[in-house]
């Protein structure tokens, strides 16, 4: 995947378009409310690429999803929290304009200069967004000379406001590339797809193997050991024949995990240990016990340490590791030891040379809450897209831009 970037093209005096992930956390659900924004770490991180483009005479319309609406009625959901705290960050005034795409934006655009910036509404508040509607896609594309996408977190999607208006505005012979985040995701996840450092060890965790099955097939061609943690690991254990007790399980996924043990018994790699409780609950009584003595009426809600030690001696020599899934039920402190005990282990590596990259979701907040996000090499901003780029799929806002 080598697709330009944005210091591939001249941006002076032209006017572009940038889809960022501006899916922020927001105080409130309630619009009467004085709503902000809770966690600006998706604006931080589109910094680079916007201040690139104002630095090299660029007017930017900036456009993003926020949450989930049903329509534009759902008025909490409105980008007006994200401008203020996008203007304080840069410093400079951020225009937020009440609608997408319409005559009101046209007109606004018109009258941009360099340096201007201009934030549209809600991308989701248009229906035709996540149908990547022509006309939508055309409206946005009028705005704009060059389009750039810097989110990574919608690339799988084929939307209007990253797909649609790509094709659209490479129609009238302007560029689309990508921004310096989604350059830095498609360096990183798509070298552990295309051509990987070895040893290569890859972890999986969370709740569901189900989610996760086409990505261990694919990881099992290319990885030297695949690691299995968190809940998807109990599928496996019953798959074996063993006692789970009231763990989570997927009966469904029981034929997959049994056809992938099999198809790389020697790869794969299990948990020795888990921690039981008596019943989901932070507060619940727990022991730690062999994975082939799970009680009837426990549930296994982390890896203990016998298997922290484990994975620890697998990764040992990894030149290259891809972690996508806590170890455990992350949010109850009893049971986060499995998911700190591999995170400390993986930023141990680092400091040893190794490349450690961290599949986003869950496994990124789970880095960011241990303090570790620093510490690794490479922390994905997209759950959805980084399992799919893992699978080895060819994402369509990716695919669309345009080749060096």
């Amino acid at each position: 995947m080598t697709k330009k970037t944005v210091v591939d093209i001249d941006v002076q005096e032209k006017k572009v378009l940038v889809r960022v992930d501006f899916n922020v956390p927001l105080s409130s659900k309630n619009p009467a409310d004085d709503i902000q924004v809770t966690d600006d770490t998706r604006i931080h991180a589109a910094l680079p690429t916007i201040n690139h483009l104002l630095e090299n005479g660029a007017a930017l319309i900036l456009c993003s999803h926020l949450g989930r609406p049903k329509s534009a009625d759902d008025a909490h959901l409105q980008m007006n929290p994200v401008a203020v705290r996008l203007s304080e960050l840069l410093g400079r005034p951020v225009t937020k304009l009440d609608s997408v795409v319409g005559d009101d934006v046209t007109a606004a655009v018109a009258d941009m200069k360099a340096g201007d910036v201009i934030l549209l509404e809600n991308t989701r508040f248009e229906k035709g967004e996540k149908k990547n509607d022509p006309a939508l896609s055309q409206a946005l594309a009028d705005l704009a000379d060059v389009v750039v996408n810097d989110a990574f977190g919608t690339a799988h999607r084929a939307h209007a406001s990253n797909v649609g208006v790509a094709k659209a505005v490479q129609a009238k012979g302007g560029a689309a590339v990508a921004g310096f985040l989604l350059g830095k995701e498609i360096s990183a996840l798509g070298g552990a797809v295309n051509n990987p450092a070895h040893p290569y060890v890859a972890i999986m965790g969370g709740a569901k193997i189900s989610d996760k099955i086409q990505v261990i097939d694919n990881l099992l061609d290319i990885a030297d050991k695949v690691l299995i943690g968190g809940g998807m690991a109990n599928t496996f254990f019953k798959a074996q024949g063993l006692e789970i007790g009231a763990s989570l399980v997927e009966d469904e996924a029981l034929p997959e995990a049994k056809r992938l043990l099999e198809l790389a018994p020697d790869k794969i790699i299990l948990p020795s240990d888990v921690v039981v409780a008596d019943k989901f609950a932070a507060d619940s009584p727990h022991d730690t016990v062999a994975t082939n003595e799970i009680p009837v009426a426990r549930m296994a809600l982390d890896i203990g340490a016998g298997s922290i030690d484990l994975f620890k001696s697998e990764l040992a020599d990894a030149k290259l590791v891809v972690w996508n899934g806590p170890m455990g039920v992350t949010e109850m402190p009893a049971f986060a030891k499995g998911t700190e005990g591999v995170g400390v282990a993986l930023a141990e590596l680092v400091d040893n040379g190794a490349e450690v990259i961290i599949g986003g979701g869950d496994s990124a907040a789970a880095v960011k809450k241990l303090g570790l996000a620093d510490k690794m090499s490479h922390v994905s901003t997209g759950g959805g897209a980084s399992l799919e780029l893992l699978e080895g799929k060819e994402l369509p806002g990716i695919a669309v831009l345009d080749e060096k």
